[in-house]
């Protein structure tokens, strides 16, 4: 298997993990968990676990001391600044209108990448994230479009479109220092780094968590989002990056609320719509576009 395909199978698994997420971290809070305790133990936990694997690492390189600059720049907008905005949006407005709001993030993906790292935009990629974006938006509020503008959630959906900024900040920023060093390397010190602007926000939260009220089931779901939503979904996100361009691993984003809504369905017992079926479709073809790799002429 050649990396370009393992790299989609891998953003294919975190589109996965992020779309249960939705729903699973919607669920502790705020009665188990205030958003800063739980992005505490999620940022804690996961820089934790890539301490403890890179211990296997077989790489002997070190970050150059040029380079933690970047490393502290990605700390912050990709874990510290892009989870506190996630989570304490999503804790005032609905996981739909988290859904259609982080479908801006490919766009502003393809805008930074275009100033930041001079990347030129081809007009079949522009082509994807417009169709990608379509059928997202589409999904979403043809099934569900009167949630959209429940009252007492603005803020909340500001919240979770600056979050939708910083991790595309992120996504931009970290890119040079995966194709310069290894990617668990390079992730374990981001969450590292990010840990130091989480403590002092988070810990006192943390500290107040009423852990009596936990059941095996609650605590299930806060493993998912440590493990799977935090570790390997940034892992997987960061192997990709050593592969594929920063506006491929933003177009995956796309799959997110097809998923969600797939999963949704599962739960319900209900049946594939035919707006579902045409959203898929869009959101396919637009992941594609965006991630087909360019022709180049060789000059005779």
């Amino acid at each position: 298997m050649n990396p370009r395909t393992k790299a989609h199978l891998a953003l294919l698994a975190v589109a996965l993990i992020y779309s249960a997420n939705y729903i699973i971290a919607k669920d502790l809070m705020p009665f188990y968990v205030e958003p800063r305790g739980f992005i505490f133990l999620r940022v804690i936990g996961a820089t934790l676990l890539f301490f403890i694997f890179g211990i296997f690492s077989k790489s002997s390189r070190k970050i150059e001391r040029r380079d933690w600059i970047r490393v502290f720049l990605c700390g912050f907008f990709g874990v510290a600044a892009n989870q506190i905005l996630f989570f304490e949006g999503l804790n005032l407005t609905t996981p739909i209108n988290a859904a259609v709001i982080m479908t801006s993030n490919p766009v502003l993906v393809l805008l930074m990448s275009a100033i930041l790292l001079k990347e030129k935009l081809r007009p079949i990629k522009i082509l994807g994230v417009i169709l990608g974006g379509f059928g997202a938006v589409y999904l979403i509020l043809s099934t569900a479009a009167d949630d959209f503008t429940l009252p007492g959630i603005s803020i909340g959906n500001v919240l979770i479109f600056l979050n939708a900024t910083s991790f595309a900040v992120y996504l931009v920023i970290v890119k040079p220092l995966m194709s310069k060093y290894d990617a668990l390397l390079v992730i374990k010190w981001v969450f590292a780094s990010g840990l130091v602007f989480v403590i002092p926000l988070g810990f006192g939260s943390f500290a107040s968590i009423d852990w009596s009220t936990w059941t095996p089931t609650i605590v299930s779901a806060a493993a998912f989002v440590v493990v799977c939503t935090t570790f390997l979904a940034y892992l997987f996100n960061v192997f990709a990056l050593k592969t594929l361009s920063s506006s491929t691993v933003s177009t995956y984003i796309y799959l997110q609320p097809l998923f969600t809504t797939m999963i949704a369905l599962y739960l319900a017992k209900d049946a594939l719509t035919f707006e579902a079926s045409v959203s898929a479709a869009l959101v396919f073809v637009g992941v594609y576009l965006v991630g087909r790799k360019s022709k180049t002429t060789k000059l005779k």
